[in-house]
């Protein structure tokens, strides 16, 4: 019997993809906190995780190797951030304080995934090892 690793971890993987994406967005906008017409974005997890959803469970596999791969596009999730701060005159957008939160709250979503698949894998090796 082969152990199905998309019915074990679920969205995890892919969910953990997209935060690593948007700990990167999120950093780009700290380091360009001070660039003149910067606008701040963000990734729209939500909607991202549900379009990841759908790619799941669509699951198209190729039948010939010839067949082209199915490449996932993030970029429609990435949205520019609505303002809500005053103008400083420059054009930017960012709020180094939310930007700062959104990446430490992010940071720890991230860690809580990978502590979950941890423990996803150490139940599978068990199971595997035959050890209850």
């Amino acid at each position: 019997m082969a152990i199905s690793f998309e019915k074990a971890f679920g969205l995890h993987p892919e969910g953990m993809l997209l935060r690593e994406k948007r700990s990167a967005i999120l950093a780009d906008n700290i380091a360009n906190a001070d660039t003149p017409g910067y606008k701040a974005k963000d990734l729209d997890f939500g909607t991202a995780l549900a379009n990841a959803q759908s790619r799941q469970s669509s699951s198209i596999s190729r039948t010939h190797e010839k067949h082209f791969q199915i490449s996932t596009d993030m970029q429609q999730e990435v949205k520019f951030r609505n303002v809500e701060q005053t103008d400083t005159g420059d054009g930017n957008s960012v709020d180094i304080h939310r930007e700062r939160n959104a990446f430490s709250q992010n940071s720890m979503e991230y860690q809580a995934s990978l502590n979950f698949l941890n423990s996803k894998i150490s139940g599978l090796k068990k199971a595997v090892g035959g050890q209850s």
